[in-house]
């Protein structure tokens, strides 16, 4: 793991560069918006970057990913589901209650580790909760986004300081 970390500091310097920067935030975005999880490449962005810097970044890709999704799960998706799920009265009752309760259900599923965000973006898309409470509930993620860029970023520093200390 900490050859891995050491080969990103060596050879991603191109991400260092604004280029780069605004590479890894659309690549971040894609992640996003193919259903990935975000896990690692957060914690990538707290190897290059570093806590706060990552975050900012992994947070902008987030968001642009995640409305992406949710405006496709909106836009080409949401009739055909609507369609097939029409009957079932559990996920009637789970309609309703986002679309009373949007905003509060989306910040408190985006604290919790259990969703997964990438595939909650399209859950969200396919129902009827606003597009402003969607955006606004993003907000929640920053949490988790700090989270696991500080934890890249303590990973990148360890591998620095060990690197420091096999060089004697």
């Amino acid at each position: 793991m900490i050859d891995i970390i050491l080969i990103v500091n060596n050879y991603f310097q191109f991400f260092q560069t604004s280029f780069g920067i605004l590479i890894f935030i659309l690549l971040y975005a894609l992640w996003v918006t193919f259903l990935l999880p975000g896990l690692w490449l957060s914690m990538l962005a707290g190897v290059i970057y570093g806590s706060l810097y990552g975050s900012l970044f992994v947070f902008v890709g987030a968001v642009i990913g995640a409305e992406i999704t949710f405006f496709l799960g909106r836009k080409f998706l949401r009739n055909w589901t609507q369609n097939r799920i029409a009957h079932l009265s559990k996920f009637k009752a789970i309609e309703d209650a986002l679309t009373k309760e949007g905003l509060k259900l989306i910040i408190l599923t985006r604290l919790s580790p259990v969703f997964p965000f990438s595939l909650m973006n399209l859950v969200y898309g396919l129902s009827q909760v606003s597009f402003r409470d969607f955006t606004m509930g993003l907000i929640a993620i920053l949490p988790g986004t700090i989270l696991y860029c500080g934890l890249g970023s303590l990973a990148g520093d360890i591998a620095k300081f060990q690197s420091i200390l096999s060089d004697k």
